[in-house]
């Protein structure tokens, strides 16, 4: 099968720079390499045929030559990765290689360093029931959970107190074992040892060998104010302890949010609706409302409306880290008397004499002179 042109190969121009060059073949090179891709042949062809094109056009005496003649140019000269690398000088690819099995391998791995020892902790979630006032103000809650800390009896070692843990005999310590794979080399996780690089001959007896058991704990959470319901807080470093000195994961404390009797939220401002009675919303009136923080007096005018809306300034909640606060949204209903005594009844009576030729009722009086120009 005849080769594809290298520049169509990496998807750069001739005019690209080394620079784009090693762009485009290290995003080609992470996305099929074979150890991202177990036992997929097709995805260590497209990695050996890229791989081939940087080594060529990275080389500034290659690429010439390639201009020039094509695959002729460059055959038996270091291209052709059919049995791996036909030279011994990789230039500009080498330091590539180093950074790519470095991110797929775990960084830090260039000098053939070990792997780092031990599993990082699971993170943990748990959920926190606290009241509206609470969440406007904010708290401090005291929080009981189960997680696994480090075994004191062994310091996290998982071994018996007197004896210590020995090199794992199959990977020599180093928590993987290596094979070739044509001209690179594929590292895995040490099967006996499971990748600490270590055997516990010896195993303590209150974790049984895992360096860690489980332990009930008491936290204190600060709870902002402003949180809102669903909100999420993290505590790095207090989920499940790490083994053999690695990190402990984090704990991530859901807030519920109690309904309240009478406010509801929307963000930061607070809705509450205020009944008030037939000659208050006529006559207008002082009332008193609640508030977060206390009764406050409200004017309300005459001839006040059912779903007419006050806004209170400042009578929010506030907004997360301090930044000032919301309003609070009052809705006014009034409310249509249902039992009468005699003198009600009779006052209502003559209300409604009146109120046909006082023109008090501007939204009635729109209202069916509508209805009368649709029908007429």
């Amino acid at each position: 099968m005849s080769k594809r042109d290298y520049y169509q190969v990496l998807g750069v121009e001739k005019s690209s720079s080394k620079d784009e060059i090693k762009k485009a073949y290290r995003k080609l090179a992470m996305k099929y390499h074979p150890d991202r891709n177990p036992d997929d042949a097709e995805a260590e062809a497209k990695f050996k045929e890229a791989s081939e094109a940087a080594e060529v056009l990275l080389n500034d005496e290659k690429k010439q030559r390639y201009d020039q003649f094509g695959h002729a140019g460059v055959d038996g000269q270091g291209g052709g990765f059919g049995g791996g690398f036909q030279g011994g000088d990789f230039g500009d690819l080498g330091d590539i290689f180093g950074d790519i099995f470095g991110d797929i391998l775990g960084g830090g791995r260039r000098g053939g360093g070990r792997r780092r020892r031990g599993r990082p902790g699971n993170d943990l979630q748990m959920a926190v029931d606290i009241t509206f006032e609470e969440a406007a103000f904010g708290i401090e809650k005291n929080i009981n959970l189960s997680r696994f800390v480090e075994c004191k009896e062994c310091n996290g070692s998982g071994a018996e107190k007197g004896s210590s843990p020995t090199n794992c005999d199959m990977c020599h310590g180093a928590g993987e074992v290596r094979r070739q794979q044509g001209f690179f080399t594929v590292a895995t996780t040490c099967p006996k040892c499971q990748g600490s690089g270590q055997i516990i001959t010896n195993p303590c007896k209150p974790c049984s060998g895992q360096g860690r058991n489980k332990k009930k704990v008491e936290l204190e959470v600060k709870i902002p104010a402003g949180i809102d319901d669903g909100q999420r807080l993290k505590l790095s470093g207090e989920g499940d302890s790490g083994t053999q000195g690695a990190p402990s994961g984090d704990l991530y404390v859901v807030i519920n949010i109690n309904e309240h009797d009478f406010f509801e939220r929307d963000g930061f401002d607070v809705h509450c609706q205020v009944p008030i009675s037939f000659s208050q919303a006529t006559l207008g009136a002082e009332i008193e409302v609640p508030t977060l923080t206390g009764k406050v007096k409200v004017d309300l005018p005459e001839g006040t409306q059912s779903g007419k809306k006050m806004r209170l300034k400042g009578k929010g909640i506030q907004r997360l880290g301090g930044y000032g606060q919301g309003d609070q949204i009052l809705t006014i209903h009034v409310e249509t008397p249902t039992k009468l005594s005699a003198e009600q009844k009779e006052i209502f009576e003559r209300l409604a004499e009146l109120e046909g030729s006082s023109g008090s009722n501007p939204m009635s009086r729109g209202f069916f002179d509508k209805v009368k120009d649709l029908f007429h």
